[in-house]
């Protein structure tokens, strides 16, 4: 059975972190996050690494959480639903603090938290067919975790709007808003993914580890461990709100929840 990420580095000292669960469209649960998680860790070891490439399989960059996770979280405590939305945020800040620099390889749906994975990485890279939706009020829910890294790459005024929209919205406009950096046509991204990679590679590894840190020392709002314990009871109060609740019950059961019914 394979992992639901992958890791791997090659010979020129690029690691690539694959999400492997195509046939649910790379979607999160617990089992990625914490796969995520290791293979970040296990990275950080390898004093040859020169950058990351995230990517993904199937025709999915991630599409969100996971129908079966969203089912057991919704019946689960608040205590639950807190330490799994800490596991979440152990994830976006390992991603965000990688100290070598970064590239997300982009195709398909990217939904929710993989809006955050998008942001938390140095270099994004979208195919033209993807698409983008940051979709959690429609469920009761906020995009709270991964949101003091998705304000820092499309910045408050697009925030505002797409954090209470729920819109989907195209691979060009997620490049107009800054959340990906280029966008090609879907049988150029490997292409281009790859030229991106042999341009890091001929720069200095440690002095574009600084470069980095001269970015993350200039974020006028990082987020700090006060912030991160803010987002995760954002989101804990908000599963276990009866709103929220309804809202997931009714997404997962075909249904419509009672405020869109009353429209």
């Amino acid at each position: 059975m394979s992992s639901a990420a992958d890791f791997h580095i090659d010979a020129r000292g690029v690691a690539t972190i694959t999400l492997n669960r195509p046939e649910v469209h790379n979607a999160f649960d617990d089992l990625l996050i914490a796969h995520l998680i290791n293979c970040i860790a296990e990275a950080r070891k390898h004093p040859t690494i020169k950058l990351l490439v995230l990517a993904s399989t199937g025709k999915s960059f991630s599409a969100g959480a996971d129908l079966a996770w969203m089912r057991r979280m919704a019946d689960a405590s608040r205590t639950d639903n807190l330490g799994d939305a800490q596991q979440l945020a152990t994830l976006m800040d390992a991603l965000n603090g990688f100290p070598a620099p970064t590239v997300a390889k982009i195709q398909g749906a990217v939904m929710g938290g993989g809006v955050g994975l998008v942001a938390c990485c140095d270099i994004a890279i979208a195919s033209d067919q993807a698409s983008f939706a940051l979709s959690e009020v429609k469920l009761g829910l906020a995009p709270a975790v991964i949101s003091p890294y998705v304000i820092a790459k499309i910045g408050i005024s697009q925030a505002r709007r797409y954090f209470i929209s729920a819109e989907r919205f195209s691979a060009i406009r997620a490049a107009a808003i800054d959340l990906v950096h280029e966008v090609v046509l879907a049988t150029e991204l490997d292409a281009r993914v790859e030229q991106i990679v042999s341009a890091l590679l001929a720069n200095g590894p440690q002095a574009m580890r600084r470069a980095k840190e001269l970015v993350q020392a200039a974020n006028p709002a990082p987020c700090t461990m006060a912030v991160r314990d803010y987002t995760t009871a954002v989101i804990a109060d908000l599963r276990a709100s009866e709103e929220g609740k309804e809202g997931l019950r009714a997404f997962l059961d075909k249904d419509t929840p009672s405020w869109k019914a009353k429209h």
